[in-house]
């Protein structure tokens, strides 16, 4: 199994972010610690790709069955996951809305 590009691209955002994210809580400057949180869910959403496309590039080159259902339900995982992070998200900013 090879490390994608989205892969590694997302880890260094999730990475940047947590420090761009610390410089701006260090500082009190909350624009910079927002967009520090904004790029780590950035990071990590490539990283969730990532895990899917080398899923699915597995099993084109394994091409079994039983990696495909596994792929697939790895996929069903990190989409749903996706869906709840989401959620979770926009139920947050909803919050901070109506709170000002």
């Amino acid at each position: 199994m090879s490390t994608s590009n989205s892969t590694v691209e997302g880890k260094f955002n999730e990475v940047a972010g947590k420090v761009k994210q610390g410089v701006g809580e260090t500082f009190n400057n909350d624009k910079l610690a927002n967009e520090g949180a904004a790029q780590q869910v950035k990071g990590h959403a490539q990283q969730a790709w990532g895990a899917v496309k080398e899923a699915a590039q597995d099993v084109h080159d394994h091409n079994q069955p039983r990696e495909e259902q596994k792929a697939h339900n790895v996929r069903d995982s990190i989409t749903s996951a996706a869906q709840n992070v989401k959620e979770h998200v926009q139920a947050g900013a909803e919050s901070v809305r109506d709170k000002h």
